[in-house]
């Protein structure tokens, strides 16, 4: 569902992103981690389309991003660190809105039920978005997905900000698409998510994919070690 071919950015003589290779399947979780600038938000705004790449291609569901940037959005959903979501308008509003442009024509009873199915509680469905917590808005962003049918999911740090409880949550909904079929691709800062989320996790350093690890195959040290050796940190002696 979601496949990088050499694909790379640069911007003058600094290279944000360096022949990228990546796969993600149906059904998969791919965590992609590593330290601010080392290209995890720069890959997903080339799978966005939002930025063109200097070298190289994305494909989402076998399209080229380039040359069919509308066709590919209809497969995919995004849900950055800040959903952007219109504030004045409650939680149904804000559903019926973004499945309207994505072509869904849904009723109230449908746009509640996708609500209640991304775990938003039923008393908040009418309530200002201006009113929510991020958690609470990052629900509503699954539940935009869900009612898309959408079959790609961009996920930029979208924990980042949330109480352990609020992040625990957000990650079964992952799980529960990932039933569904749904490809993801989430870049993130968070060891402990990515390995209690993912299938897979891709470590980044200075815009490269230095290591691939299979999540059930490494423990959580093992990946924070990696994820160490990956950056170079040496060992604090306490």
């Amino acid at each position: 569902m979601i496949i990088t071919n050499n694909l790379t950015k640069k911007y003058g003589e600094q290279t944000a992103l360096d022949h990228l290779e990546l796969e993600v399947k149906q059904g998969e979780i791919y965590c992609l981690l590593g330290a601010n600038g080392a290209g995890k938000t720069t890959t997903i705004n080339l799978l966005l389309g939002f930025i063109e790449p200097t070298s190289g291609s994305a494909f989402i569901n076998q399209l080229n991003v380039q040359e069919n940037p509308k066709e590919t959005k209809r497969f995919l959903a995004y849900i950055p660190e800040n959903l952007m979501l219109y504030p004045s308008l409650s939680a149904v509003e804000n559903l019926d809105y973004f499945s309207g442009i994505a072509g869904k024509k849904l009723s109230d009873a449908d746009l509640k039920g996708f609500l209640a199915e991304a775990g938003l509680q039923t008393d908040a469905f009418g309530m200002r978005i201006s009113t929510f917590s991020k958690g609470m808005r990052q629900k509503v962003g699954i539940a935009i997905a869900l009612a898309k049918d959408a079959k790609v999911l961009l996920l930029d740090e979208p924990t980042s900000g949330l109480d352990p409880k609020a992040s625990n949550e957000f990650g079964l909904l992952l799980q529960k698409l990932r039933t569904k079929g749904v490809a993801t691709l989430m870049a993130t800062h968070d060891l402990f998510r990515a390995k209690e989320v993912g299938t897979h996790i891709g470590i980044m350093k200075d815009g490269s994919l230095r290591q691939q690890l299979v999540a059930e195959d490494i423990s959580l040290s093992e990946l924070e070690q990696a994820y160490l050796n990956t950056m170079e940190y040496k060992e604090l002696v306490l």
